[in-house]
């Protein structure tokens, strides 16, 4: 990056007030929930990386305090003191409590960058009962403090010092946020994921409330994250490939490695900002990969001239990716700023990636064959899924239905309206038949576990009656054919034994719906039921408990243990009659419903390969690192 650039009073520009924020919070941070509250650490984070993408910033410390206060500390240039030209003030108070202001709007402060386009350090300020900024610079130590977005005190130098940087300190408002209380796990994934897409920045990270400091530091940058999310998998080749390009103001960086599964997984980002609907970028790596891989095939024989071209999917099988672009003007799509449109960004990833990958592949004639090896096994695959998917493809009504047998069906055709329980059993699943309400919800029984689809091509996956039996039931299709709009039930609840088996059941059916029906999880269509674990009866009176917790509070408020008192443990759904089973666990008024969210698809897709993968020391890792958090392992 280019080291001249000015970064003085004259390059914030300034465009509204900060009145609103408070007001409308999750205009600017998304929610006040958690999610909300943890966007606070990144938008103040961003901008110390923005520095270090501007060329003046090594090192990032981030600590989060005992009392849910957070101090980010960088030892970039400082913000600007002096007074700005058209405020009238000083800069860095113009940074903290204007809205808008910032070095992002062309007034060139930075070249590229992440964040909110210069929202970031005044939301934190608006929603913040107490904010201190510290500003090393030139020489002085300069301080300035602020409350839920106003100044109490004007800028003074207190001091001087040899430091550069920024000390930005600020504790979240309880007025405004539902609960305080930072996750250290939240939090590392991404400050790991920063430290990744810009090697050599070193982050420091420490929670003092869980007692946790860790260091992120990644020389290889997205070679190592590739390594890292590729880590419990069994790779086809030893070290990732890895392709850095630049053109004109546009730097390009991907890494690259496949492994022996069965799923791809592409991460793009556009100035850290993690593009979870791809754009441009992804389109471009996407084509140029799918053409130099089939220009390859057929150079060396490994295609026929009369055979057809491998599919972009068959390419993609096994492949773990992550696409970088820094760019100086980005243009995201929608107000989420989760794809990226610039136009002419496709042809430049492709020309880049596609010229590099080729002198890779003719160079590697042993991890090339590997690599179209696994693809011509993949189309063979795909040809037998498509003839096997077929048979999963729900007829039109005027067709006539081709249900499962083993579903009941409810009566009402509202998708709005329905629900469909999959049950673990014959036996559970005839008590939930003749308990439910027939109006709006569905039963369709699993005999036993279903297959482990993460260990699985498509094409066996669907010769499993039961994996078909689900397809059919929810109607919408499978895979790359999955449409969100034709689910026949608003709800899918899955509902298994209280024990180790039911919890197996439920993490194979989570992971077929994760790999295969994605937009079902995303969009929060997936729930788990909550059968209770007793039931307690006295005075012939009854009473459920969910868990110990409850039990012993039930226990306390009608009197304790006695000889009048029975208690019964549920060792499976099938211990439960059919008006049991209603009242319990499937009765909208009283059912406890879990429902299944993925916050973050990186983690998502990392512990279904733990838990569902061929590597047993990560699994048992990941069991004893997880034990200790789950207080009864029947729940």
């Amino acid at each position: 990056m280019n080291n001249s650039q000015v970064y003085d009073e004259t390059q914030i520009q300034v465009l509204e007030g900060l009145e609103a924020v408070r007001k409308r919070p999750g205009m600017y941070i998304g929610s006040t929930s958690l999610r909300g509250l943890h966007h606070l650490v990144y938008e103040i984070v961003d901008n110390s990386i923005d520095e270090a993408l501007a060329g003046y910033c090594k090192n990032i410390e981030i600590i989060v305090h005992k009392d849910n206060s957070v101090t980010v500390k960088d030892d970039g240039r400082g913000m600007p003191v002096g007074i700005h030209p058209k405020m009238q003030k000083p800069t860095v108070e113009v940074i903290m409590t204007v809205l808008h202001a910032g070095g992002k709007f062309g007034g060139g402060g930075y070249k590229v960058s992440g964040g909110l386009h210069g929202v970031g350090a005044s939301v934190v300020n608006a929603l913040s009962v107490e904010c201190i900024v510290e500003v090393a610079r030139d020489g002085k130590l300069w301080r300035q403090e602020y409350s839920r977005g106003k100044v109490l005190t004007d800028l003074e130098c207190i001091g001087e010092t040899d430091e550069h940087g920024t000390k930005t300190y600020f504790k979240p408002d309880p007025e405004i946020f539902e609960e305080i209380d930072f996750d250290y796990d939240t939090l590392a994934q991404r400050l790991r994921e920063l430290a990744f897409l810009n090697k050599g920045i070193r982050i420091m990270f420490e929670h003092e409330n869980e007692e946790k400091k860790k260091e992120f530091y990644y020389e290889g940058g997205i070679k190592s994250f590739v390594e890292y999310l590729n880590r419990n998998r069994e790779n086809l080749h030893k070290e990732p490939i890895y392709i850095e390009g630049k053109k004109n103001d546009y730097i390009v960086e991907i890494a690259l490695q496949y492994n022996d599964s069965y799923t791809e997984n592409i991460f793009s980002f556009a100035n850290n900002i993690d593009t979870v609907e791809g754009g441009t970028h992804l389109s471009g790596f996407k084509s140029a990969l799918t053409r130099v891989l089939n220009d390859y095939a057929k150079k060396f024989g490994f295609l026929k001239e009369n055979d057809k071209n491998l599919s972009g999917d068959d390419i993609r099988e096994g492949l773990t990716a992550v696409i970088s672009i820094k760019l100086t003007d980005p243009q995201f799509e929608g107000q989420t700023k989760t794809k990226l449109g610039n136009s002419e960004v496709r042809g430049i990833v492709d020309s880049i990636f596609s010229e590099e990958l080729s002198s890779f592949l003719q160079e590697n004639p042993q991890i090339s064959k590997t690599i179209i090896n696994k693809a011509l096994n993949a189309a063979r695959a795909r040809e037998a899924a498509r003839k096997a998917r077929e048979l999963t493809r729900r007829k039109s009504v005027l067709e006539g239905t081709s249900l499962p047998g083993k579903l009941a069906d409810c009566s009402s055709k509202n998708p709005e309206e329905c629900e469909i329980y999959i049950v673990e059993g014959d036996s559970a699943g005839g008590s939930a038949k003749q308990g439910r309400n027939r109006k709006f919800q569905a039963i369709l029984p699993l005999r036993g576990k279903i297959m482990n689809i993460e260990k699985q091509r498509l094409d066996k996956i669907l010769s499993s009656e039961q994996i078909r039996a689900l397809i059919t039931a929810i109607g919408a299709g499978i895979g790359k054919d999955f449409e969100i709009d034709k689910i026949r039930y608003n709800r899918i609840i899955i509902m298994t034994d209280a024990d180790v088996d039911g919890a197996h059941i439920t993490t194979l059916l989570l992971t077929f719906f994760y790999r295969y029906m994605k937009e079902i999880v995303e969009k929060g269509h997936i729930y788990i039921a909550q059968p209770p674990l007793y039931k307690i009866f006295k005075n012939k009176k009854e009473y459920y408990a969910y868990d110990d917790k409850e039990l012993n509070k039930i226990l306390n408020e009608i009197g304790g243990k006695d000889n009048k008192t029975q208690i019964q443990r549920y060792k499976g759904l099938g211990e439960m009659d059919a008006e049991q089973l209603w009242e319990t666990t499937m009765n909208p008024e009283n059912r406890i419903l879990l429902r299944v969210t993925v916050e973050d698809a990186m983690a998502a897709d990392e512990i279904f390969t733990i838990l569902m993968g061929d590597k047993v020391e990560p699994r048992r890792e990941f069991i004893q690192e997880n034990a200790k958090k789950v207080q009864n392992l029947d729940v």
